[in-house]
């Protein structure tokens, strides 16, 4: 059975930093990705990672700011948040993806429970 646990999300003032982490268990996907979403707006693609690592990808909104990295030997993939702003307040999520394209969120198999990040202006 597949499972993904995020954590790490939390409250933090604009222009600070958080770190979220999503455990993914069960087995291994090509693509692991983060999305978010804030109340009354569509689920957004924020950032994606290949299986080793080699490629990223990242909406345009947290390009430059937001990174994405994955640690196989721990099933684990993260996602460093700097330069926080107000706008990136929403419940973020974690999610897994055997094939199909990085960025729509309905080409994603498994899905995290999500994790709430507040930005304090």
């Amino acid at each position: 059975q597949v499972q993904l646990v995020e954590s790490g999300g939390g409250l933090v003032q604009a222009g600070g930093s958080l770190r979220l982490s999503c455990v993914a268990s069960g087995r291994s996907f090509s693509i692991m990705g983060w999305f978010r979403q804030a109340p009354g707006k569509e689920r957004e693609f924020i950032a994606a990672i290949s299986e080793r690592g080699g490629s990223t990808y990242y909406g345009n909104s947290v390009k430059g700011r937001f990174t994405i990295s994955r640690d196989n030997a721990k099933n684990t993939v993260a996602l460093q948040m700097n330069s926080l702003k107000a706008e990136d307040t929403a419940v973020y999520y974690c999610a897994a993806l055997r094939s199909g394209t990085y960025y729509q969120a309905n080409f994603y198999d498994y899905w995290g429970q999500g994790t709430q990040v507040t930005v304090s202006s």
